[in-house]
């Protein structure tokens, strides 16, 4: 392969609270932390350690709306409940994986909400932006990427193409396709084949203010997480099954891969939308 790859956005999508329904969005900000709002809230424990569908697919019946002042939250049964933007309660410390991080509970209020919804203790809070969480430097180098609440890095990024295939072959199998969802990308690119993003370096968007030079820089290995429904919160197999026989991943030791991590380069406080179309460069190991 050489030379540039042409591709655009397809979609857009910011997660608030990890774990949670998405929101998809037609314009988003980029800051130091990703998409503006992108897992900028978590549900956590009594100790203060993440609740994810991991443990709790139920989770993923809980949609947020992003309003100019607040989040609203919808669950099956139970009343909306309103969350300020611009509101935090006190400081404390939440753990994600192996991290201890900053963070304010958002109050007793949201937390008997999220107590109600799972049937076991809970509470919200909110990323403090004074705290610094790093991707591994191992993927990103020189470059301090910061993270929010994601898994470990800024961005995750995956294609069109890549669930068309999926697709294919779950349908080839006698199941139902499935939607982007339940893979949880920021940014959807078309333009691509059947995973192409893998093979891609850098992508670079061309914005009113500015370039946005993103590097992918690590192979998402997937969880269960892809076989909750999010629509039902209803678990299965065939997702991960219909992967494993195409998708293990020789650079994460057999790990079944979709989609890629990737790291802000340039573009901090500069907005991507849906349509932008971009060029991609290949990466050669």
């Amino acid at each position: 392969m050489e030379g540039d790859q042409t591709v655009g956005i397809a979609s857009l999508h910011a997660y608030p609270i990890k774990s949670c329904g998405g929101v998809t969005l037609d314009e988003s900000l980029l800051i130091e932390t990703g998409l503006e709002f992108d897992r900028a809230w978590m549900v956590v424990d009594a100790a203060g350690r993440f609740i994810s569908q991991r443990e709790l697919p139920r989770l993923a019946l809980v949609q947020p709306t992003l309003k100019v002042s607040e989040m609203v939250l919808r669950a099956p049964g139970m009343l909306a409940l309103h969350v300020a933007l611009d509101r935090v309660e006190q400081p404390v410390r939440a753990t994600v994986w192996d991290d201890e991080v900053g963070a304010y509970d958002m109050g007793d209020l949201c937390a008997q909400w999220f107590s109600d919804f799972l049937g076991r203790a809970a509470r919200l809070v909110r990323f403090d932006p004074a705290h610094r969480r790093l991707a591994d430097h191992r993927w990103t180098g020189a470059v301090d990427a910061e993270t929010a609440f994601a898994d470990g890095f800024p961005l995750l990024v995956t294609s069109t193409a890549a669930l068309a295939e999926l697709n294919r072959r779950l349908q080839a199998q006698g199941h139902a396709a499935v939607t982007l969802a339940r893979f949880r990308p920021n940014l959807v690119l078309d333009g691509l084949d059947a995973h192409g993003e893998d093979a891609l370096d850098e992508i670079l968007f061309a914005t009113a203010d500015g370039p946005v030079r993103l590097k992918l820089v690590k192979p998402c290995v997937r969880c269960s997480i892809p076989d909750v429904d999010p629509v039902t919160a209803a678990t299965g197999h065939a997702v991960g099954d219909t992967l494993a026989g195409y998708r293990a991943d020789a650079r994460m030791d057999g790990g079944i891969t979709f989609g890629m991590n990737a790291i802000v380069l340039d573009g901090i406080e500069r907005a991507l939308r849906a349509g932008m179309p971009g060029s991609a460069t290949f990466r050669f190991d």
